[in-house]
């Protein structure tokens, strides 16, 4: 595919077509059009955890130049808004410190109060999809492979959610980069499963076959069907890391960012908390439904399947695949009603 096609996605609340500012795209059309496939060697070094390690103190931890008018013009650049952050304008002195940053979420990301909502685990750009082929958002493997991506020493899990359905959330190094509950209960599982660090620019992902069954994840198993749950049966959320992405540390907190602690399986999480934290750049989340059980909202659908807009996934994957710009804790499917 040719990585110079400009990508666009639809804005959800005005219902704005915008053009995606994508960060890096020189090197990564050069290191995924170049380097991969004249120097293998070097790319699986460029991809791996030290070297993403290295690139993103040097881009993350720097102080903000003053020569660059500093916090402004970096702040404008990234479209930011720190009148939403609980810290002062003078506490962010570098990228990492932004990037990072809290919100007054309660106020800046509402959250709907219908019980059977599944909600958004981030600020990012969305597209949903299904693993049953007679479906008309199946998407073959584009993304992932499942059985890979779930890890194949999972077998109940693999057959847990087969059928099913996912959505593929793509956080923009300029998002809030915090990960919040999609869903209401209890932990069933969380394992880490071990990879590279590949982009998650579209193109890069449209280059690589299945790149998020090769980037290292955590997966979380959330059982839902219990007391004070959403009621959505089990719900997996994956969190995929990215280049320069350090780490992704679980900081669950059931209100606001008070008492960080690590998942473990039995805890009970509620809806819309923090969960997670990508120490930073871009990353991906995917949310994995049982079979029959969600109904995604319809203007996700509806604008996935838009044949006038300019996107990377369309023009690498042969249909439409418009992503829709979506708020950490806003609605994005239902339990459905298979009474």
């Amino acid at each position: 595919m040719n990585m110079t096609v400009k990508h666009q996605y639809i804005e959800r609340e005005s219902g704005t077509v915008r053009t995606e500012q994508l960060y890096g795209d020189r090197f990564v059309r050069f290191l995924y059009n170049g380097v991969r496939e004249n120097a293998p060697i070097l790319f699986r070094l460029c991809t791996s955890a030290h070297m993403s390690s290295i690139l993103g103190m040097i881009n993350f931890d720097n102080p903000l130049a003053a020569g660059l008018s500093g916090n402004r013009r970096f702040l404008a650049e990234c479209g930011v808004d720190l009148g939403e952050c609980l810290e002062q304008p003078e506490f962010f002195t570098t990228p990492r410190k932004i990037f990072e940053r809290q919100i007054r979420y309660g106020e800046c990301r509402p959250m709907t109060d219908d019980p059977s909502a599944v909600t958004s685990p981030a600020d990012a750009r969305v597209l949903v999809g299904s693993f049953r082929e007679s479906s008309l958002l199946f998407i073959k493997e584009k993304f992932f492979e499942y059985e890979e991506f779930l890890g194949r020493d999972r077998p109940g899990w693999l057959r847990a959610f087969a059928g099913g359905d996912f959505a593929v959330f793509r956080l923009t190094p300029d998002k809030y980069h915090y990960n919040h509950t999609p869903v209401a209960g209890r932990v069933a599982d969380i394992y880490e499963i071990p990879g590279s660090y590949h982009s998650c620019n579209p193109g890069a992902v449209v280059e690589v076959v299945t790149p998020y069954s090769k980037n290292k994840r955590v997966v979380t198993v959330l059982d839902t069907d219990v007391p004070g749950g959403t009621g959505v049966g089990l719900v997996a959320m994956v969190e995929v890391v990215a280049m320069m992405i350090g780490e992704i540390v679980q900081c669950y907190s059931a209100e606001s960012y008070d008492n960080p602690q690590p998942l473990t399986p039995g805890m009970f999480l509620v809806k819309g908390a923090p969960k997670s934290l990508y120490r930073p750049g871009s990353s991906t989340d995917v949310l994995i439904f049982q079979k029959g059980r969600i109904s995604f909202a319809e203007d996700l659908v509806r604008n996935m399947h838009a044949t006038n807009i300019e996107s990377r996934f369309s023009h690498g994957f042969g249909r439409p695949l418009v992503e829709t710009d979506v708020r950490v804790r806003s609605l994005i499917a239902r339990a459905r009603d298979n009474g």
